[in-house]
């Protein structure tokens, strides 16, 4: 499953609901994902791949390599 590294934002779930009709029918689940980008850090003097959220990326929680 993603997941950030930072925040630990992961997916959620849901339902997607079907207006066809003038109520409310249909529901089925659906599931959000973070927008998840691979960044490269340096980790105890070693630089590393980790997966952030956009979010911390513009927050500035990590420092890039």
């Amino acid at each position: 499953m993603a997941k950030c590294a930072i925040c630990n934002k992961s997916q959620s779930v849901g339902n997607k609901i079907s207006i066809a009709r003038s109520h409310v029918s249909k529901r089925s689940t659906r599931t959000w994902k973070p927008n998840l980008q691979s960044v490269k850090v340096m980790e105890n003097g070693q630089p590393k791949r980790i997966k952030v959220c956009t979010k911390c990326l513009r927050s500035g929680k990590i420092d890039r390599v």
